[in-house]
């Protein structure tokens, strides 16, 4: 199979190298790779990257042709993230938490129950310099330079299940909730009480409409398309996951740049992740607004309900983020500590320029 996906690849590629114009129309390549549709308003990250290609290719005045490969064509996450380390054919992609483990198994730090109160301090974690420290590591344990993060499918999940509405965790007790093939997510869910089904996406609809799982959950974007009320009938928008998807360029293609060309793909980068984060905003809120229309009961948790199921989910997650997994305790606490910190910051801001 693999070796079925990189001849497409490469077909491609080649294919987007002959349409791109004349032998020496442009110096260098950036061909992005990424798993969403090639939709410009059904997901954030591929518009985004169309700003990215047109931002670029100004600022360097065509010297880099920025290619952009949607849908999968290049492959699974992990295929194209292989691809981009080896910065031939690919030279970046997007991939989402659960495949940066197969790349920087530290990442699962972000899988962290309960992490963010809201989208500010989410967006301001993601973009601030902790992050962006803790990030560097991707260069020596994958060859691979991180520059930046989309709010994947709106960020903040959903739940959805066909057998009760979930207002309190003991709703969750004995419900079997599909999870991504992520340890993280298996150890949040059995905390809860849930019976944790790991599936790739490609099997979440038949296994909801079997029976297989009576539930699952991801952002209330992913609930409008794929039209999830057809196989559940409720849902609750829980927040105890935020979705996250990191871009990543190859390390070596990026060090053969002339530094202006690296300063034109990292401030272009920037641009385009907060030009994003607008996107996958209004498919958040225009996820859960259809969720409510088309589901049987719609639910938000409450702050005290979600304090109360962190209380049970985050430590059971950390015991198995340190012990299990091996992510030094140092680290866990210290991204618990920089968002506790960044939601102080932004209240005290907040209320020091509008609320005195």
């Amino acid at each position: 199979m693999t070796k079925a996906i990189s001849a497409v690849a490469v077909a491609a590629l080649a294919a987007a190298t002959l349409l791109a114009g004349p032998a020496g129309a442009a110096e260098y390549t950036m061909a992005i790779a990424h798993i969403l549709p090639e939709d410009r308003v059904n997901n954030e990250v591929h518009p985004s990257l169309l700003h990215f290609e047109s931002l670029v290719e100004t600022a360097t005045n065509g010297a880099i042709d920025v290619q952009i490969f949607g849908g999968g064509q290049l492959g699974t996450e992990v295929e194209t993230g292989q691809q981009a380390q080896a910065g031939q054919l690919l030279q970046a992609t997007v991939i989402s938490s659960g495949a940066m483990s197969s790349f920087y198994p530290s990442y699962q730090i972000v899988t962290a129950p309960f992490l963010f109160p809201n989208y500010r301090v989410a967006r301001a974690y993601f973009d601030g310099p902790w992050h962006a420290e803790f990030m560097k590591g991707t260069v020596e344990a994958a060859g691979l330079r991180f520059l930046g993060t989309f709010d994947d499918g709106g960020g903040f999940v959903a739940f959805t299940n066909n057998v009760r509405p979930i207002r309190t965790m003991e709703d969750i007790q004995g419900l079997k909730i599909r999870v991504e093939e992520n340890p993280a997510h298996v150890a949040t869910m059995q905390a809860l009480g849930a019976s944790a089904t790991p599936l790739p996406w490609g099997e979440v609809l038949t296994a909801l409409g079997t029976g297989l799982a009576d539930g699952q959950f991801n952002a209330p974007g992913v609930s409008k398309s794929f039209k999830l009320w057809e196989v559940n009938d409720y849902t609750t928008l829980s927040g105890h996951v935020y979705n996250s998807q990191s871009w990543l360029v190859s390390e070596a293609w990026f060090q053969s740049l002339p530094e202006e060309y690296q300063r034109a793909i990292v401030l272009a980068a920037r641009e385009a992740i907060r030009i994003g984060h607008g996107i996958a905003a209004l498919q958040a809120i225009d996820g859960w607004a259809v969720s409510c229309e088309e589901f049987e009961e719609c639910y938000v948790l409450p702050a005290d309900e979600r304090r109360r199921m962190a209380e049970v989910a985050r430590p059971a997650w950390r015991q198995w983020i340190t012990q299990d997994f091996g992510i030094d305790a140092g680290l866990v606490d210290g991204l618990l500590t920089e968002v506790v910190r960044i939601e102080d910051e932004i209240a005290a801001e907040d209320m020091a320029l509008y609320g005195e």
